[in-house]
């Protein structure tokens, strides 16, 4: 499982199906490919660059078809440090997703809700997976409001940026989730590298407590982070951050690459196996 597209030049996306699907009222642009159960793939900061279509190309070939919702920044394009900071700015202050909010939920989820039932009702099989990431990171958990959510996994998620223990997750959405995943028998993957800037110990003893022994953590060492990243990786975000992606090192044996690996596998147990 390989990629043979270069990760230092914009992406054209070209293998990807680009569709505008309204849900609620919004319109946003989608972009599909694969067949299977459905996996909704949410870009991290700041956008759809190569190393998330990577991520995307990776879940596909493992069975699943995915849709990738733009949602800020420029499709497909290299993460640079001046385009990439003036994304994250602007999103930083959007509506859409409440950047500095603790303990609510950000708007946004309710439109990946109705994406998750959407892909369902496309795709079929037993329900839909999710993969947030850095600013996105834990919509996953928010997106477990709809009943079609049975494989949520949650990457460095950075939000709220004021507060190191915040959850961005609203307290009775978080007590729902506990006891979805409790009555069905459902879990939670998390992963973060243990310097990370963003996404600190304090967040994951958050979701540790709201959601107990369903939400199962993986503590990367910061020595397993691909040191050679893109602009914005390297002078903006500057700490190990981005498991599945741009800190990813596509080399047997590397920790982050086994990080991949079991979030495919988690995927296949609960949107493959249950078909058989």
């Amino acid at each position: 499982m390989t990629s043979t597209r270069s990760l230092n030049e914009d992406d054209p996306l070209d293998d990807f199906i680009p569709r505008q699907i309204t849900l609620d009222g919004i319109e946003k642009k989608v972009y599909l490919m694969g067949q299977g159960p459905a996996v909704i793939v949410m870009t991290e900061m700041p956008g759809i660059s190569p190393h998330v279509a990577r991520f995307a190309r990776w879940v596909r070939d493992a069975g699943f078809t995915v849709y990738m919702p733009s949602l800020f920044g420029r499709d497909g394009a290299v993460p640079q440090a001046e385009e990439g900071a003036a994304v994250f700015k602007r999103a930083c202050v959007s509506a859409e997703f409440r950047a500095f909010a603790s303990n609510a939920s950000s708007p946004v989820t309710q439109w990946l809700r109705a994406l998750a039932r959407l892909a369902h009702e496309e795709c079929g099989g037993p329900g839909v997976g999710a993969i947030g990431m850095c600013f996105t990171g834990n919509f996953a958990l928010s997106m477990m409001m709809e009943p079609a959510m049975l494989a949520p996994v949650v990457c460095q998620p950075s939000l709220p940026l004021d507060d190191p223990a915040g959850t961005n997750v609203a307290a009775d959405e978080l007590a729902a989730v506990r006891q979805r995943l409790e009555r069905e028998d459902l879990s939670v993957m998390a992963y973060r590298f243990d310097g990370d800037r963003f996404c600190k110990a304090e967040r994951f003893a958050a979701f540790s407590q709201a959601l107990g022994e369903r939400f199962v953590a993986r503590v990367l060492p910061d020595g397993a982070a691909n040191p050679n990243t893109p602009p914005f990786f390297a002078q903006v975000v500057a700490s190990p951050h981005s498991v599945v992606t741009a800190h990813l090192i596509d080399e047997a044996g590397q920790p982050t690459l086994a990080a991949r690996d079991e979030i495919l596998a988690f995927f296949a147990l609960r949107l493959l196996d249950r078909q058989r």
